[in-house]
């Protein structure tokens, strides 16, 4: 979020009355300049003139002929209509708007509106649902309803004064966009012509009957699972019969039955969670009266009611609530996560409806989407044409609050409401280490068809050198001897024997692609996360949250981060708001504050006491014997309009709670004033301004009441523009007592002193004001504060009436209503008197700054990017110890493509960063001695640190034209980088920046919806359980409470993780290569005959059962060092960066200690037993035991953390083994039936195996002592120290 970025806010509408009288000129502020988010074309032609898109269509057209005031009684006879109404802004194509110059000497111009397009209005996402108000008539008597001629272009010529008559009923929607038509209590004509799914849901995948097909298909998508279908195919063909046809099938079948088990019982609990909710019951009315109705049953078109506390069934439209005012407060926490209640609105029109009980209408909205932050539709009820907005509908799957029932009309029903639609996971992302393994796979693979080819050669030779002996050849005989002498046997001819020869291999050697490797890292995965989630030193006691694993794909990928790109507002800082500087008539307050309790500030009112509830507010005694004095002179007028502003222009919902503050128990009727709002800032400004004696008390959908200092005054509200991220400000428009109109507007400073007045440079007060309040902003920034500027504007009758027609043509728009509302707005948005600007601060959160420190010193580049302004970023920087004093900070802010060229050009050139120099740097990472390590802190680059400081509106030229090379060389050239002022696409940008031009992980953290697409585009995304919702959780791969668990979790978890999987990958390859190495050798000695001397369910049982289990709990429970020392000594994470457990280097060392072992464990017992009458059996079973035993204890060789567990888990594995071989051979009807029975009970059986041991493993442990002594590894030498306890135990 950026400074002075309130969330969402809406639009509303309402009469004038009386112009304003007279006031003392406080300073002027212009109409909309040229800013960075605003078009640099200048905006002349005020007098009649057309407002144009770039394309040159033209979209409104004025003519300056109506130059005449209205009298005051005229218009305090003018029809009031008070209305709350969304100004959507979200997903559209935002344009530029140029307020226009007018005549200071003249009200007879009229301005002339340009727009054209630009990349830089780029809608942020937004981080809450906004609250919208909905349009309701005016309390107040006598008044009728004033409706206008709804067209899509404002007819040009002298606007008409007084109530305006209803004109025909236009379609608002464009030619190629069919509305969806809902006839209000009538679901069967709205069905029959549209068809529209009913409320049934289902998110299970399968059906009984589909189950089969459906899974089988999703799990065949595994490229190896096809691998092996084929390899137990081919074996059930007579030829090729190399094993037993079942034992063939059961890896693959084992396989596939565990994994169908766990999908159909994931399916089972989403057709019961289906099944609940589908047989849930609402009122809906029926005959007349509200009758119970299962859920799945309600259609589109229904009236439904809602009680309090109850869930909502579908999308509905509000048509009343239990409140007058058509107010029901909702929890939307099932749909976005976000616990604070969110306002919605019934339109006034509609009461009559719930009234009289005659429910009636036509519904106009858009076609389902996935949109939950906009809403656009109109309703056409007794011939009038009422605009809808987000906040006239519910969704399916909030929560009724405080409310004691509503009742709405079903717009989107079942698979097609909003919460439905938008239940698709986020995108899969895959493990980088798992993609080397892929690489390494195949090259496994290309050994396998070698071998199978010597296999199949040699075969050939074999019979050619053998043909005259083929019917007598003890190895292969092709005369069948006995009954029918002379019969051939099966023999297909030379080519057909070699091609056989060669798949027979395949099914033989097949184990050398690990099929059991899949399966066993989803389990370590899933171990793994168990405990990371359990690691209590990651669990945030103040939000109640812990460590979340959303994905267990990545684990591993924790331990080789290179980028964090994290946002700032809830990420770094806490997002808990307070008030703490204002600059008011260029005067700054806030240097002496003092600590006032809620109990200390009493406001009268015409009920009882209200207590504001904030605890501890800090106020200025300057700033409140400025507001006690009488409203005479300017300064005291600025700052009573400045507090009131604070008050009145927000969405904040004034909760009166009857339960009293305890530091007010004393006081007899006391209720206390509760703030709903969805954004801190809102809240903090609303909460300071009560402190001052500028209480909000009530807010309706027409008016709002403020308690001045014991006085009570209500303000109608006419309007209510939101903020966007295109105006950067947001506005209200309200009517006083004595009926003055007035525009209240806060805003980004950057959005709002591009508007200044050119009268406010004419007198030398107003120009040291202006300059004292700029001196004041960039003083706040400074202190890492969050600014506002705060300005009004008196509203002449001309004026208002031009909005007031731009306004209700914009608010019953369907189509482009977003952009409409933006022109509206953009009319009173100008000419604003300065009233001062506000400072808040947002905190840190604990550990931040420890945090950033030990991921750079572990090698880990932390760049910010935030919506905040500049110099507030710079300062937090400071403040989190992400920028230095050391550092050299280059500054890119380009407002053109040429300028941003130059900048970037000029700053590579004075520091020699060439083409490439940036990734360079990124990418290698010296290995350096752990002494060494522990004595240096950091390293300084050939230049010094650098830290690169970039805004949005640079990036906007640089991402989208050809200056992304230039940027990546900069900035990958520097420690850090802080972005400011960027939009959410514009974090993604960032991120793709780095991750499309190098294979660095990259790690991106937030905490709001505005995080969303950052937090996809990176390799790992994680959420943080903050103030703005759980958007960014929802959206993340992992979640957790606080910044600083980001420590632990990469510097000790993404270590761990790395480590373990890395070792795990390499040691099933080895596993399985040993085997099929032995095997190969045997076949060569058995006249490449594709015999076995192995058992077929020996073979299947050597990766399924035999070591599986202890490759299991290593990889879960290994460590190599403890949690202390990785966090203390953060440049043991690098041994990740520098791929120390997992890299090529290591696999074909593997495979060469893989070639040895294979040979001691053939050639012993061949040599053994050369001269002896041993059969092929017995020499199988020897092999069988002797493997597994080798690979065991070729684990406990590398296993660094011994557990009760790691022990029964190895050497219960041998158990296992001689245990399941015991068995096996005690079946009478296998070919080694009795085998273990006599080759058990030979010495020379056991002392073979403990010489192929100790053979095969010997020139590994000469290795493994060689290289620690002479080349150590930063981790050998800490775990040493560890051992010899010479590390610091805090």
């Amino acid at each position: 979020m950026s400074s002075g970025e309130p969330l969402l806010y809406s639009s509303a509408f309402q009469d004038p009355s009386k112009p304003p009288e007279h006031q003392p000129s406080l300073i002027q502020l212009n109409c909309l300049c040229p800013n960075s988010s605003f078009s640099s074309s200048s905006y002349e032609d005020c007098g009649a003139g057309s407002f144009r898109v770039s394309d040159g269509e033209e979209l409104f057209s004025f003519n300056n002929d109506r130059h005449h005031h209205r009298d005051e009684s005229d218009l305090s006879s003018r029809v009031t209509t008070g209305r709350f109404q969304s100004a959507d802004s979200h997903f559209f194509d935002s344009f530029k708007i140029g307020c226009a110059q007018e005549d200071s000497n003249s009200n007879s111009k009229k301005p002339s509106h340009r727009a054209n397009r630009s990349l830089m209005d780029k809608p942020a996402v937004q981080s809450t649902l906004e609250i919208s108000i909905a349009q309701t008539k005016q309390e107040r008597p006598n008044k009728s309803q004033r409706s206008r001629h709804k067209s899509g272009q404002i007819r040009s010529g002298q606007l008409k004064s007084g109530p305006l008559k209803s004109g025909p009923l236009e379609d608002p929607f464009s030619a190629e966009e069919e509305p969806r038509l809902i006839y209000i209590n009538d679901p069967r004509r709205t069905n029959d012509k549209y068809e529209f799914t009913g409320n049934e849901i289902r998110t299970s995948k399968y059906t009984f009957i589909t189950f089969l097909p459906k899974n089988l298909f999703t799990q065949f998508h595994r490229v190896a699972y096809l691998y092996f279908l084929v390899i137990a195919a081919l074996n059930q063909l007579p030829p090729l019969a190399v094993f037993g046809r079942t034992a063939s099938l059961f890896p693959l079948l084992f396989v596939l039955f565990v994994t169908a088990i766990k999908d159909g019982y994931e399916d089972w609990r989403r057709h019961r969670s289906d099944r609940k909710e589908n047989n849930r019951e609402a009122l809906v009315l029926q005959s007349g009266e509200f009758r119970m109705k299962k859920w799945k049953h309600i259609c589109v078109g229904e009236v439904v009611k809602i009680d309090s506390d109850e869930t909502i069934p579908c999308d509905i439209v509000l048509l009343g609530t239990s409140d007058p005012n058509g107010i029901a407060y909702i929890q939307t926490m099932n749909l976005d996560g976000e616990s604070n209640l969110k306002t919605r609105y019934a339109r006034q029109e509609t009461v009559s409806m719930v009234s009289e009980n005659l429910y009636t209408g036509l519904i106009r909205c858009e076609q389902p989407n996935r949109n939950i932050y906009e809403f656009t539709a109109a309703m056409e009820f007794n011939n009038t044409r009422v605009p809808l907005g987000q906040a006239n509908i519910v969704l399916r799957g909030c929560q009724l609050k405080n409310t004691d029932w509503l009742i709405g009309v079903v717009v989107y029903a079942g698979q097609e409401t909003k919460a439905m639609m938008n239940s698709t996971p986020s995108p899969s992302k895959s493990s980088k280490l798992e993609s080397y393994m892929n690489r390494e796979t195949l090259w496994l693979s290309l050994f396998l068809f070698a071998i199978c080819a010597v296999v199949a050669a040699g075969m050939g030779i074999w019979l050619i050198n053998h043909a005259d002996q083929l019917d007598t050849s003890p190895y292969y005989r092709k005369k069948y001897f006995g009954r029918d002498n002379g019969k051939d046997f099966k023999y297909y001819g030379l080519g057909m024997e070699i091609f056989f020869s060669f798949l027979s291999s395949v099914i033989i050697f097949q184990i050398m692609i690990p099929i059991s490797l899949y399966i066993t890292m989803e389990l370590v995965r899933l171990g793994q996360s168990y405990f990371m989630i359990g690691d209590r030193h990651m669990y945030d006691a103040s939000s109640d949250s812990r460590f979340q694993c959303r994905s267990l794909n990545i684990n591993e990928d924790l331990g080789q981060i290179r980028y964090v790109f994290s946002d700032k507002t809830g990420t770094l800082t806490e997002n808990k708001m307070e008030f703490r500087r204002a600059s008011i008539f260029g005067k700054d307050y806030g240097d002496s504050l003092q600590v006032m309790t809620h109990s200390s500030h009493e406001i009268t009112s015409s009920g009882p006491l209200i207590t504001n509830s904030k605890p501890d507010i800090t106020i200025d005694p300057d700033l409140v014997r400025l507001l006690q004095g009488d409203l005479t002179t300017e300064e005291r007028i600025a700052a009573h309009e400045f507090f009131l502003t604070l008050a009145a222009c927000n969405t904040v919902i004034p909760v009166t709670t009857e339960d009293p503050p305890i530091a007010s128990c004393q006081v007899n009727d006391v209720k206390s004033i509760v703030y709903q709002g969805e954004s801190p800032d809102e809240q903090a400004l609303v909460t300071a301004a009560s402190a001052y004696g500028y209480t909000l008390v009530e807010r309706t959908t027409g008016h709002i009441a403020i308690d001045i200092h014991g006085e009570r005054i209500r303000l109608d509200v006419l309007g209510l523009h939101e903020f966007d991220s295109v105006r950067k400000r947001m506005s209200v428009v309200v009517r006083f007592p004595n009926n003055r109109v007035k525009v209240l507007v806060k805003g980004a400073d950057n959005s709002m002193l591009s508007i200044l007045n050119p009268a406010s440079h004419n007198t030398s007060l107003q120009a040291k004001i202006l300059a004292s309040t700029q001196n004041h902003l960039t003083n706040y920034s400074s202190q890492g504060l969050r600014t506002l500027v705060i300005g009004s504007r008196d509203l002449t009758e001309i004026v208002f009436d031009e909005w007031q027609e731009r306004y209700e043509e914009a608010s019953t728009a369907i189509h482009d209503r977003t952009s409409k509302l933006r022109q509206a707005a953009n009319l009173i948005e100008c000419k604003l008197s300065l009233l001062g600007a506000t400072g808040i601060e947002d905190k840190l959160q604990e550990g931040v700054p420890e945090a950033i420190e030990s991921l750079r010193q572990a090698g880990i580049k932390v760049w910010v990017l935030t919506g905040d302004k500049q110099e507030t970023a710079i300062s937090i920087g400071l403040s989190c110890r992400l920028l230095t004093g050391d550092m050299e900070q280059i500054v890119i802010n380009g407002s053109s493509e040429v300028e941003c060229r130059r900048l970037l050009t000029e700053a590579n050139l004075r520091y020699g960063i060439k083409p490439g120099d940036g990734l360079i740097r990124s990418g290698s990472v010296k290995k350096g001695g752990f002494d060494s390590n522990l004595r240096r802190n950091g390293s300084v680059s050939e230049n010094g640190p650098l830290a690169l400081i970039i805004d949005g509106t640079s990036l906007v030229y640089i991402l989208e034209k050809e200056l992304e090379n230039e940027l990546f060389d900069l900035a990958t050239s520097c420690k850090v980088v802080l972005c400011c002022r960027v939009a959410p696409l514009q974090k993604a940008g960032i991120v793709d920046l780095i991750k499309s031009r190098t294979s660095d992980m990259t790690l991106a953290i937030g905490d709001g919806a505005n995080d969303v697409s950052m937090i996809q585009m990176a390799d790992v995304g994680v959420g943080i359980c903050g103030q703005e919702g759980r958007q960014a959780v929802m959206a993340s791969d992992f979640a957790m409470g606080q910044f600083r668990f980001l420590k632990r979790l990469l510097l000790v978890h993404g270590h761990w993780n790395y480590q373990r999987v890395g070792y795990l990958v390499l040691y099933n390859f080895y596993r399985n290569a040993v085997f099929v190495l032995m095997l190969f050798w045997y076949i060569l000695y058995t006249a490449y005959s594709a015999t076995s001397a192995l058992t077929d369910w020996s073979s299947v049982f050597y990766s399924l059962i035999y070591t599986s289990l202890p490759t299991i709990v290593v990889g879960v429970l290994d460590k190599d060092l403890s949690h202390k020392t990785l966090i203390h000594y953060p440049k043991l994470y690098q041994a990740g960066h520098r791929h120390e457990s997992y890299n090529m280097r290591l696999f074909w060392i593997t495979m060469l200690d893989t070639l040895w072992q294979s040979l001691v464990m053939f050639y012993v017992p061949y040599m053994i037993f050369h001269t002896s009458i041993i059969d092929i059996w017995s020499l199988g079973s020897l092999w069988t035991l002797a493997v597994v035993v080798l690979v065991n204890v070729h684990l406990a060789m590398d296993t660094r953390r011994w557990v009760f567990i790691t022990h029964v888990a190895i050497w219960g594995s041998i158990v296992i083994t001689f245990v399941s071989m015991v068995l096996i051979d005690s079946i009478p009807v296998f070919p080694n039936y009795g085998t273990i029975y006599n080759t058990g009970a030979s010495v020379t059986y056991w002392i073979t195996i403990l010489l192929i041991i100790i053979l095969a493993l010997l020139p590994r442990f000469l290795g493994k002592v060689i290289y620690q002594m002479f080349w150590p590894s930063d981790i050998q030498i800490a775990r040493e120290a560890e051992i010899m306890k010479k590390l610091p135990t805090n």
